[in-house]
């Protein structure tokens, strides 16, 4: 049974450490990576240099609307790709993440985690609720299931 007056807590404590991780890992990429460096390192995967800058907006914009409860499902399910794509460049280098060039393991958490944040909801003070955007769009209300 799921409580119902603390899980919009839980949400929100899932959604302000999901942004601050994306937050993190995007300037990281920024300031100790460097973008030419970031960039040298998405060519050497053989991907294109502009999925760099994408990836680098993605974590910087997603983690900060995560924070703020900017349409925080909506966010996560669109932050899924990148955390997929992070997932599958650390496949070749072990499970664990202390392992050579970083593991597979924490991207693949991540996923899940984000995963959890599209189906949990919101949570608690958000700014634009998710539903709401959608709304705006015409993407109708679905039935509630609560479990």
């Amino acid at each position: 049974m799921t409580d119902q007056t603390l899980a919009p807590y839980g949400a929100l404590v899932l959604r302000v450490s999901l942004g601050i991780m994306f937050l993190a890992h995007g300037l990281l990429k920024v300031f100790v990576f460097t973008i030419p460096g970031t960039v040298g390192f998405f060519a050497s995967l053989g991907l294109p240099t502009v999925a760099a800058y994408a990836t680098i907006a993605a974590e910087v914009l997603g983690g900060i609307a995560l924070i703020a409860g900017v349409a925080p499902r909506i966010v996560a399910a669109a932050l899924i790709p990148v955390l997929v794509g992070a997932t599958l460049v650390h496949v070749p280098n072990g499970w664990l993440f202390s392992a050579e060039n970083g593991g597979w393991e924490y991207p693949a958490f991540l996923v899940a985690a984000s995963l959890v944040q599209v189906l949990i909801g919101d949570g608690a003070f958000a700014a634009l609720r998710s539903d709401r955007l959608l709304a705006r769009f015409g993407v109708g209300q679905r039935d509630r299931v609560h479990a």
